[in-house]
């Protein structure tokens, strides 16, 4: 039986994490063998399986960058090495999750294994170094796997590449049943963002001071400590309809008690080649506004199951939210097609389709 090398370097609770999980999950129930090489401290570690072998290295991200840069190398250097355990192995598949992993494809390539990229980036939007390990990536595998049309795009290379959309666990499908009258009485807005100012969080702000009516939460990934401090640095204070929530390795509670799901980030700044909190949203059968381009812009059909606006027009989005917000009948629409398009992205059928890739 064939085995898969698989290779991560931030073991954390993102969405690159996530679907790294989802798609062992699956793979692992099919009963394929997987050896995963990764840091400590997220989601991957939930990962209990016979068939699963666990080697963590050391790494932790910092905000100095020197210290980041350094632990990132080390990284590499570990993972390059590790890589030649395979050397033997004549049938190991190496699955590389991000482009970070450079020292696994190196080294793969040295060894003359099938290697599988899982693409989540868009390198070509973040800085020099992220457009170098693209380079390599596309350098070095036998197959890309793309997460949107948007991200495919911008790929220079053609052959070999393919788009498989991300998925949800069935454990987070199942764990809805909505009620769309109490979601629609709830008048919750939600928005999920980093600890950065282009994914909306000021205009999140202005939109909680613009409907008093309304009740706003903004889940920042990051600790309640590192929240403090930046909003203290930053002079930011925040209506009182507004309530900031740290980072959750448990998000099923929040979507729960939402109405409608907002994305709000600067198309100038940052473009989402996906959106997991959108589909984690429809979901849970809740409505979306998103923005205009992007992997994120492909989940939402405008009035069908959400609108797609800038936003730089935010006095359109204060009014679609409104009028989604005061209409039932047209809350009900959307609400029910969101949870119709999200059957789209079972954690099968997106299995199934890495498998196909892989040749399992």
């Amino acid at each position: 039986m064939q085995k898969i090398a698989c290779f991560h370097i931030v073991n954390d609770f993102s969405g690159s994490a996530k679907m790294l999980a989802n798609t062992l999950d699956g793979l692992l129930k099919s009963g394929v063998k997987v050896d995963l090489v990764t840091s400590r401290g997220g989601v991957l570690d939930t990962l209990k399986y016979e068939n699963l072998q666990i080697k963590y290295f050391p790494y932790s991200h910092s905000k100095n960058k020197i210290k980041d840069a350094f632990s990132y190398i080390f990284s590499q250097i570990f993972i390059f090495f590790y890589s030649f355990k395979y050397i033997f192995a004549k049938n190991a598949i190496f699955y590389i999750n991000t482009i970070k992993p450079v020292g696994a494809a190196v080294a793969g390539k040295i060894l003359g294994k099938k290697i599988i990229y899982h693409y989540h980036e868009n390198a070509f939007l973040v800085s020099v170094f992220y457009r170098f390990l693209c380079r390599i990536m596309q350098i070095c595998a036998d197959r890309i796997i793309c997460v949107s049309e948007y991200q495919r795009s911008f790929l220079q290379r053609k052959k070999g590449v393919e788009v498989i959309e991300n998925s949800l666990s069935e454990k987070f499908c199942n764990a809805f049943s909505p009620d769309f009258q109490q979601n629609f009485e709830r008048k919750t807005i939600l928005l999920f963002s980093p600890l950065r100012f282009y994914k909306g969080m000021l205009e999140f702000f202005e939109l909680a001071k613009r409907l008093p009516q309304y009740n706003f939460k903004l889940v920042i990934g990051e600790s309640e400590q590192n929240i403090l401090i930046f909003f203290a640095k930053n002079k930011i204070g925040f209506p009182k309809n507004l309530k900031i929530i740290s980072r959750q390795s448990n998000v099923i509670p929040l979507y729960k008690r939402a109405s409608l799901l907002l994305n709000l980030s600067n198309k100038e700044k940052f473009i989402e080649t996906f959106g997991l909190s959108v589909l984690e949203a429809m979901t849970a059968g809740l409505p979306v506004i998103v923005p205009t381009i992007g992997g994120v812009a492909e989940l939402v059909e405008n009035g069908v199951n959400g609108y797609k606006i800038d936003v730089h027009n935010l006095k359109e989005i204060e009014n679609q939210t409104v009028k989604i917000l005061s209409d039932f009948d047209l809350y009900k629409n959307l609400a029910q097609n969101a949870l119709i398009f999200s059957k789209k992205y079972e954690n099968k059928i997106m299995v199934e389709k890495i498998l196909k890739t892989i040749n399992l």
